[in-house]
C-alpha cells in the first residue's frame, strides 16, 4: 500500500481557527494511505521578487523545502472579503517563485472552506480554485466541501461533534485519498 504524504495549509493564522480545528480533524479522519501534516505560513515575508536576488528569506526556502517533497496539498480556509486570506495567497505565491520552479505544479490538491455563517466561504473557495489552475494543481472537485455554521461542527475539544458531519469528512478524505493517488506525479 502507497502511503502519500499530504501538506495541508491553513488560511486562518489565528491558533483557535475553525479552520485549524476542521484541518486537524481531517488529518485525523484520513485513511491510513495519506500522512497529513500542517505546514506553517504565519511567518513568511510579503512575496517580492526582489528579495529573491541573492539569499531568499530563510522562511521561503524552509516552506518551499516543505513542500516540495509533499505528494499532494490540502488546502483549509476561512474567507476574508469574499476571498482567500493574504496569508494563504502570499504562500501560494512564495511556493511558485522563482519562475520555472514552483512547488505545487502537478500535486494533487483539494479545498475545504469553511465559516461560521451560511456561505460557507464560497467566494474564498473559488477564488483559491483559480489560483490552483494556473499552479497547475489539480483540484479535487467532488464532492465539493463548504462547511458552513463550522462552529456548531465542532465540540469543545475542536473535534467533530456529530456523526452526519464525521461521516462527509471521512468520505470527503476518502475521496481525496483517490484522487491522489489517480493524479500524483
Amino acid at each position: 500500500m502507497t502511503t502519500f504524504n499530504v501538506a495541508i495549509l491553513v488560511g486562518s493564522l489565528r491558533k483557535g481557527s475553525f479552520s485549524r480545528q476542521i484541518a486537524r480533524a481531517l488529518a485525523d479522519l484520513a485513511p491510513a494511505t495519506l500522512k497529513a501534516e500542517i505546514v506553517e505560513i504565519a511567518d513568511l515575508p510579503l512575496y517580492n521578487p526582489d528579495l529573491e536576488e541573492g539569499t531568499p528569506p530563510a522562511a521561503w526556502t524552509t516552506f518551499r523545502d516543505r513542500i516540495r517533497p509533499a505528494d499532494a496539498v490540502l488546502f483549509v480556509t476561512p474567507e476574508y472579503n469574499r476571498s482567500v486570506p493574504a496569508a494563504l495567497k502570499n504562500a501560494l505565491d512564495v511556493g511558485s517563485r522563482p519562475y520555472g520552479q514552483s512547488v505545487w505544479a502537478g500535486k494533487p490538491g483539494a479545498v475545504v472552506s469553511c465559516s461560521p455563517g451560511g456561505l460557507s466561504a464560497f467566494g474564498a473557495n473559488h477564488h483559491l480554485r483559480q489560483s490552483l489552475v494556473f499552479l497547475d494543481v489539480p483540484t479535487l472537485q467532488q464532492p465539493e466541501a463548504y462547511l458552513g455554521h463550522v462552529d456548531k461542527m465542532l465540540d469543545a475539544d475542536g473535534g467533530i461533534a456529530n456523526a452526519d458531519s464525521e461521516k462527509f469528512l471521512s468520505g470527503f478524505m476518502l475521496k481525496f485519498a483517490g484522487w491522489i493517488d489517480r493524479n500524483h506525479s
